[in-house]
């Protein structure tokens, strides 16, 4: 007899969760500033509570901002606060760490994006998940999704309540998280498949 637990954990449904890590790190700066970052191994665990689910495998993708040979008081704050946001990253359980590259010449991130769509793909192919979760505010991730579906994925996005890719969400299970205080949630529209999640601010957050 097999009984149901409360997290959907198992070879049943292999759950993956791919994160595009310099998205989330712009979206939380821009809601929390420099002296507070989000306590990323507790913000996972809020996620799955409130979604009652268990990521089997979490897969982060970002790169570290470029240091100008004479830093403006903001950017040593700025890069302060990315450093600790990435530090609680690579604490968390079942995190793979990727770290692409800027260019020297333009500042531009580099290898990240197409990292994570290979990744996406080539583990739908190997059948390595049932489950595809996207963290990301960035629409470009589009095809990458619609083979993952072909090959009989389920999608689910989840993103920040600062940067919800609004393209995703008509296509999409769409988990909107809400953490700062805000007058009213976004607008949504009939066809959008938008959920909002409220996380406390005060369970997730730490001061730089």
């Amino acid at each position: 007899m097999i009984t149901k637990s409360k997290f959907n954990l198992g070879k049943l449904n292999r759950q993956y969760l791919f994160i595009d890590g310099s998205n989330l790190y712009a979206e939380q700066y821009d809601l929390f500033g420099p002296h507070e970052f989000i306590n990323f191994p507790i913000f996972i665990r809020q996620i799955e509570n409130k979604l009652e689910v268990k990521f089997n495998r979490i897969f982060f993708y970002t790169s570290y901002s470029p240091q100008a040979k004479k830093p403006t008081r903001q950017q040593k704050l700025y890069l302060k606060n990315e450093a600790f946001f990435y530090r609680s990253v690579k604490n968390t359980e079942r995190v793979t760490f990727f770290t692409g590259y800027r260019s020297k010449t333009s500042g531009k991130e580099k290898e990240v994006d197409v990292k994570l769509a290979v990744d996406m793909v080539n583990f739908a192919h190997l059948n390595k998940y049932d489950t595809l979760y996207l963290f990301s505010g960035d629409a470009d991730f589009m095809h990458a999704l619609v083979i993952a579906k072909q090959l009989r994925k389920k999608v689910v996005i989840l993103a920040l309540q600062n940067r919800i890719p609004i393209r995703f969400t008509y296509n999409y299970q769409t988990y909107a998280m809400i953490i700062d205080k805000i007058k009213e949630k976004p607008r949504c529209f009939p066809k959008q498949k938008i959920t909002f999640i409220t996380i406390p601010k005060e369970k997730i957050i730490l001061r730089v």
